[in-house]
């Protein structure tokens, strides 16, 4: 086990002089059944602070949430930096807290609330760069990337040779050892002292897939599972240690859909290279949103306008993990600054009662595990590229989503005849006399078969694996 040690003296801190951890395990249930939260410490209340976020946590437990990503709690590097507080991934120091949100015993509190509530913990961390004001820069100029003047750079985009625009930060040297050591070092530092459960890679598709092997097998060897997020779409991530990636291509293909410049046949043919290209046990995070998204793409109303409820529900439908994003619970109509203080607002409405809902439904039912140990889709072809109709189902536990994927109302039928329960609304959809279904412009159902049903149509290749 790697010595967690700064500058000759020991960073440890026993957990009796914290609070002492819960008996908490976090377990590969939550990938079948859970909801992943991102926080963003700062924006999310008027205080932007730690305890501000974690008097809140129950009120996520009751939308499913099972995994909480926190974005990079650590401080902010003020050379260079962006706006007036800087970007939370110009990191200056890896092992210390940003005093703008807190302390560490606020962090440990923050950690120890989510687990009394079954939730796991990932930091969000930066291994590609860091901030000018690192404590690297001076001791070990070695370990970053210099240009033929022996200057240390920011970020450059290989294929052109210029500058990403991230200049905020300095970009690390992955050919150094030294330095992965340390970075492996400070890792491990917040899964032994911190009790974390894991860790949502920035940039990842920008870092060695070697050095995650060696990270991850280490950090496990005192801590397993825990659960690793890559900021990238890219398979080979999730051979070599990583449990999910961010499914970027049904993004934007699902804001495509949602202008109506693709339709059905398009997400039919996304989930068919899916199934060529990801493994049984690989795990696809689906979002409509993100800080990234939702700072500098726009909102979902901006998006999606009037149209996010169905693919909310899409995402929560489909074999993977559903995320949500800071204030998008309370239907947040704003891009939050990313460089400033801003805020989210806090009224609950219909959207937060329809997140409730997904996330029972995806707590509670074997049919949309979407984990290592998936529920079967199976395609319900109803010949109208502007429909969209698949089963799930598992351990003869069912469920079938249709939604109108148009801005015109559309008449189709289902072929069968079953009484179901409206998963959504509670209420009975007796089709067994006539089963036609009247669809309103972006109009969806979730229904619950009162009666096993042989689905047996079109079977999506792979997804009953």
């Amino acid at each position: 086990m790697l010595s967690c040690k700064k500058n000759g003296k020991s960073d440890r801190q026993s957990f009796a002089k914290a609070e002492q951890p819960t008996d908490f395990n976090y377990t590969k249930d939550f990938e079948n059944q859970g909801v992943i939260y991102e926080v963003n410490i700062r924006q999310y209340s008027p205080e932007g602070s730690f305890n501000a976020f974690t008097k809140d946590i129950p009120k996520l437990k009751r939308l499913g949430v099972k995994v909480l990503w926190v974005m990079p709690i650590f401080p902010i590097s003020e050379t260079k930096r962006k706006g007036a507080l800087g970007s939370y991934y110009a990191v200056s120091d890896f092992r210390q807290v940003n005093p703008e949100f807190g302390n560490i015993d606020d962090v440990d509190h923050l950690i120890k609330t989510a687990h009394d509530n079954g939730i796991a913990v990932i930091l969000d961390w930066v291994p590609n760069h860091t901030g000018w004001d690192h404590t690297w820069i001076k001791t070990h100029p070695e370990w970053y990337t210099q240009n033929e003047k022996g200057e240390i750079v920011d970020p450059m985009d290989p294929t052109t040779g210029k500058s990403y625009g991230w200049t905020d930060v300095a970009d690390l040297n992955y050919e150094n050892e030294a330095m992965k050591s340390e970075m492996i070092a400070d890792l491990l530092y917040w899964v032994e002292e911190h009790d974390v459960d894991g860790y949502r890679m920035d940039v990842a598709h920008k870092v060695p897939v070697s050095f995650f092997k060696r990270a991850i097998d280490t950090l496990e060897a005192v801590k397993k599972p825990l659960f690793m997020l890559a900021e990238a779409e890219q398979p080979d991530l999730m051979d070599n240690g990583f449990d999910m990636h961010y499914a970027w291509e049904m993004h934007h293909l699902l804001n495509d859909i949602a202008k109506e410049n693709k339709n059905i046949d398009d997400f039919w043919q996304q989930l068919t290279k899916y199934d060529q290209t990801l493994a049984a046990d690989h795990i696809n995070m689906y979002f409509i949103t993100n800080h990234d998204e939702n700072s500098w793409a726009g909102t979902l109303q901006e998006r999606m306008p009037g149209r996010k409820d169905i693919f909310t529900a899409l995402t929560y439908m489909l074999p993977g993990m559903p995320l949500l994003y800071s204030g998008q619970e309370y239907d947040l109509n704003k891009r939050l600054r990313f460089f400033e203080k801003d805020t989210i607002p806090k009224t609950q409405g219909n959207y937060f009662k329809l997140l409730e809902t997904l996330g029972s439904i995806k707590n509670n039912s074997k049919a949309v595990h979407g984990g290592k140990e998936k529920a079967a889709l199976i395609k319900i072809d109803l010949n109208n590229n502007r429909v969209l109709s698949f089963g799930r189902e598992k351990d003869d536990d069912q469920l079938l989503f249709i939604g109108n994927f148009s801005d015109t109302t559309i008449r189709t039928s289902l072929p069968y005849n079953e009484v179901y329960t409206d998963m959504i609304t509670n209420s009975k959809v007796d089709l067994t006399s006539d089963n036609a279904l009247t669809l309103k412009p972006w109009e969806f159902y979730i229904l619950k078969p009162s009666n096993y049903i042989d689905f047996n149509l079109q079977i999506v290749p792979g997804t009953n694996d």
